[in-house]
């Protein structure tokens, strides 16, 4: 765990305690998001081990995630710090989510600087690169992919006659009105009306 982060209580624990069962179950997307990472990069992620603690620590610097996103979109972080400073180390991941929303990946779909940081939400890390990953495809990388392809625009061309034509066809969903009438409705009997004054 992360040395600057303090021990959870309460509600907040048993959320982590969650979320690291879930994570647990997404170990293998970890692994592909890793392989990707250095597929791309050309540099191994260390520690090597793979889990919450040991992914938070290979990312947590930032340099790694800012020289991944220069080489889908080249030169959307200008300067990466080197430096071992916190606030340093916090800029390069603001630089790469930054850069992200640059490229069209929707802000919604990132995680925040705090949740790698300090290892808060790895599950929102992990889906934050898979974002990344659908995008790099978008947008015409042509180097390794991670996450799913994609999905492209079907778009269709009807004529002019062939939209009028469909105006006149009743969808089945619409039923019909052949043969209805009234008959067999039944409105039950008339309702009485009890009046004292008749009773004398």
């Amino acid at each position: 765990m992360p040395m600057n982060k303090g021990r959870a209580y309460g509600f907040s624990a048993e959320l982590e305690r969650k979320s690291r069962a879930t994570y647990a179950e997404r170990l293998d997307k970890e692994l592909e998001c890793r392989a990707w990472i250095e597929a791309i990069t050309g540099e191994e992620l260390e520690p090597v081990e793979s889990g919450w603690d040991n992914f938070s620590a290979a990312l947590k610097n930032g340099v790694i995630l800012c020289k991944l996103i220069n080489v889908i979109s080249p030169r959307s972080v200008k300067k990466i710090h080197d430096s071992k400073m916190e606030f340093k180390m916090m800029e390069n991941i603001g630089n790469f989510l930054t850069a992200c929303e640059s490229i069209g990946v929707q802000k919604a779909d990132l995680f925040q600087t705090v949740d790698l940081f300090e290892g808060r939400n790895m599950n929102s890390v992990l889906t934050g690169l898979e974002a990344l990953g659908r995008k790099a495809q978008q947008i015409g990388f042509r180097g390794p992919t991670f996450g799913a392809k994609p999905s492209s625009e079907n778009k269709r061309e009807f004529s002019e006659e062939t939209l009028k034509a469909g105006q006149n066809v009743i969808g089945l969903q619409m039923g019909t009105n052949q043969g209805a009438n009234r008959s067999g409705i039944s409105y039950g009997s008339r309702r009485q009306v009890y009046d004292p004054q008749l009773k004398k």
